[in-house]
């Protein structure tokens, strides 16, 4: 019969950097455990004030899936409690599921405690919504393709760029002119803003604002190519847009509409559904024209 779990990983998301936006429930995490398993090059080193003086550190730059593993199997044999802090948001980009595989191969207990993503805290240093009613409603997080790891078919960065709505581009920075051609051939304008962060809220920080025409010259300007992040799209700078949600011809669960907003609110709905269908119309045919042989 084989030997009941002990121990517990718990996976943390440290943020994009600075340690007080760590959540209260990854700070405890760290305070806990007794081996911290942190990313030094990525993790401000001001997040492991939580872990005990007694606590064991290791750097997990230094270290394969394989240690880690092995980490992870001394601490099911011992009953030790291990916090391997990871950068950001570990649902992202994390390496976090083959660990989870092999945790749950060894049969040791495990938790994940998510954390802050670098793309939503840029979007706070810019103080801008990725969302903007009428002009943007989705966010594809994604990078180029052409890196250490392939991209699955269908996910190169030129077909998300078709749906002409907010990207967040990590791990792009080396390849700034392919990042731009890509979103070129996906149909962005050249005058679609772009905001540049680099090391998003450690004190390096740098966050400038540019256009897809001059997205390269920014990058090599300021010599980037790492812990750089690109937020792409026409939300970025939008304004006059309202949410329905707090207009007054809205109605939910807490708050009843007033008519004359309502009868409002239905009419300016019908007069941008006429505005997109006259204007679908108008690229379609255009589309037909350009594809007709003479």
């Amino acid at each position: 019969m084989a030997d009941a779990p002990t121990g517990k990983v718990t996976f943390v998301g440290a943020g994009p950097g600075a340690a007080d936006l760590l959540t209260f429930r990854a700070a405890r995490a760290i305070a806990e455990a007794d081996v911290v398993i942190w990313a030094a090059s990525l993790v401000q080193a001001e997040v492991l004030d939580h872990a005990r003086e007694d606590a064991e550190i290791l750097d997990s730059a230094a270290m394969s899936l394989e240690d880690v593993v092995a980490v992870y199997e001394r601490a099911r044999q011992q009953g030790l409690r291990v916090a391997r802090v990871h950068s950001g948001d570990p649902a992202l980009w994390g390496g976090t599921q083959e660990q989870l595989d092999r945790c749950a191969e060894i049969g040791i207990a495990t938790e994940v405690v998510p954390g802050v993503s670098s793309f939503s805290a840029v979007a706070a240093l810019v103080r801008r919504e990725l969302t903007i009613p009428e002009v943007a409603q989705s966010v594809v997080l994604t990078r180029l393709g052409g890196g250490k790891t392939p991209m699955p078919p269908g996910e190169e960065v030129r077909e998300f760029a078709r749906h002409g709505t907010t990207m967040a581009v990590f791990l792009s920075a080396a390849r700034s002119g392919q990042l731009v051609r890509e979103l070129l051939e996906g149909g962005y304008p050249t005058s679609t803003p772009v905001v540049v962060a680099y090391q998003a809220t450690w004190p390096e920080e740098l966050v400038v604002r540019c256009t897809i025409e001059t997205l390269e010259e920014t990058v090599k300007e300021h010599r980037l190519w790492k812990h750089t992040l690109f937020l792409v799209g026409p939300a970025l700078d939008a304004h006059g847009t309202r949410s329905h949600l707090y207009h007054p011809g809205h109605f939910h669960g807490y708050r009843k509409a007033d008519p004359a907003a309502r009868k409002a609110l239905r009419e300016a709905r019908r007069d941008t559904r006429d505005a997109r269908d006259a204007r679908d119309a108008r690229d379609a045919a255009e589309g037909s024209r350009r594809g007709a042989t003479p």
